[in-house]
Order: structure tokens, then sequence, then C-alpha cells
């Protein structure tokens, strides 16, 4: 039996667990562990385990994301404010904060805090739409389904929606898993409330239904803005409470909570 250290942290409801990289266990168990230590039954139970390196020298903090399903996913923007948060705790961050993913550095900014409560400003980075991708109409058994696919650092793909009236997760499987996207992909599906407000339910790649999704919602803002349906500032309204965003240039800047709830021990038998 292994023990693993973990401390759990959410962000909007995104929770995750977070292990120093030197106490997690060896590469050849870690995928095995992440599918138990996440498993909301016989687990500690998160929607992703965050891996953390602290700083050292010149050297950034690093994180490395694995899901429930034991795959690896490039960012969570709600995870990475976790971990922010879990360096912070740590006394190993400041206000100005990096923090290299498998999506390249990220840089935030924390705003506030209150004991193991805090709000980061976070730069997700510059959206891409390959060409042809703004409005694709996507093959799917009940027929095609007209998106917005994306890359924010992980793969996105954007479904607009009159209403969240219809099995909407079914759908978000489906795509997840479409030949479309040999890699999988992270799905939203957003509803436009007004120009500077949409109603987003998320689907993500190796985790299933979340109630919140920083990508996603970043992915929900770039598609509806590239389709000139809303304009900063844009609040993004999900299951668990809202996300800010603001343009800057060509990039997004997303506001948005972290909160430490535990920590203890998971007992992995390898």
């Amino acid at each position: 039996m292994i023990t693993i250290p973990f401390t759990k942290a959410h962000g909007a409801r995104n929770d995750f667990l977070l292990t120093w990289d030197h106490a997690a266990p060896e590469e050849s168990l870690r995928t095995r562990a992440a599918i138990a230590i996440c498993d909301r039954n016989a687990g500690a139970g998160a929607d992703g385990w965050l891996l953390v390196k602290p700083p050292s020298g010149e050297r950034p903090a690093a994180i490395r994301l694995i899901n429930p399903d034991g795959s690896e996913a490039e960012i969570s923007g709600n995870g990475t404010r976790c971990a922010a948060a879990f360096l912070c705790d740590a006394d190993l961050a400041g206000e100005e904060i990096v923090i290299e993913t498998g999506a390249g550095a990220k840089h935030l900014r924390l705003l506030k805090r209150d004991g193991l409560t805090f709000e980061f400003e976070m730069k997700m980075g510059e959206p891409r739409i390959e060409e042809g991708h703004l409005r694709f109409q996507l093959p799917c058994r009940d027929g095609a389904h007209e998106c917005t696919i994306l890359y924010v650092g992980n793969p996105q793909c954007a479904l607009f929606v009159e209403d969240f009236d219809f099995d909407w997760k079914a759908l978000g499987s489906e795509i997840d898993w479409h030949p479309q996207f040999p890699n999988r992909t992270n799905v939203s599906f957003v509803k436009v409330v007004d120009r500077h407000t949409l109603d987003v339910r998320f689907f993500e790649r190796g985790a299933g239904f979340t109630m919140s999704s920083g990508t996603g919602s970043t992915g929900a803002v770039a598609a509806a803005m590239a389709r000139g349906l809303v304009e900063s500032p844009v609040t993004v309204r999900t299951l668990a409470g809202p996300l800010e965003f603001r343009s800057e240039g060509a990039g997004l800047t997303m506001v948005g909570p972290a909160e430490i709830v535990a920590g203890g021990e998971f007992y992995f038998r390898g």
C-alpha cells in the first residue's frame, strides 16, 4: 500500500486533488493512482488530480493534470487557480504567480484572500479558431449540429443552444468521442442571455459532466465573440456560479475563485 498525501480544492465547484509531485507514486503507477484517488465512491473524489512542482530558482511552479479516467489534459483553468491557491497557502507564491502547464506558462494575479478562499485573475491566452471551424456542421446520431471548434490551450467544441431542455450530457459524451476529434474534445453548450452574459453547461474530456470549467468558459466566450453575439466584458453563468472575462488585445483574462476545503491521505493499493 502507498500513502498519497493530498489537498482538496475547488474553483467554482470544479474540484481537484493536489499532491506535490515528489510525494506522488512513481511514474508507472500514476495513471492507476489518478483513477483510484479521483473515484467519488472508493477514493477521495475529484474532477482531476494535479501534481504540483514548486518553484525553484528561476524555474516557475509547474502542474500536471491527470483526469479521473487516467488520461492527461493540457490545462484546466479552474484547476490552475486551485494550484495557485495551493502555492499561496504553502507560502511559495506572492501576488504575481507563474505556473507552467501543458499549454504553456500561465500568469495569475492574486486579487484577494480570506483564509483559504482566494480570487485570482488569470490570463487565458489567445483562443484559436481554425479556418472553417467558426460555424462547423458536426454530424451526430440525431442530425447535424452547428458548432465552433477552437483551441484555448486544450480542444473545445462550443454548441449554441436556445435552452438546456434536452439530454445535453449524452450529446456531450457523443461529441467528446466523435471521429472529428481524434484526441477527444471538451464540449460546452452555450446559451446567449444578453450582450454581456452567457449561460453554459460543460461536458469535459476525461471527466464528463462538471459544474464549471475555466477553459470551457473561455472557449464559450471566444466562440460567442467571434460570432458577434457578445462583447467584453462577459459573465459566464455556470451551475456553480459566475466567472468573469474581459478582452485584452487578442487574448482573454478570467477572474474566478479558488478555495481549499480539505486535506488528508489516500491509501493506494497499487
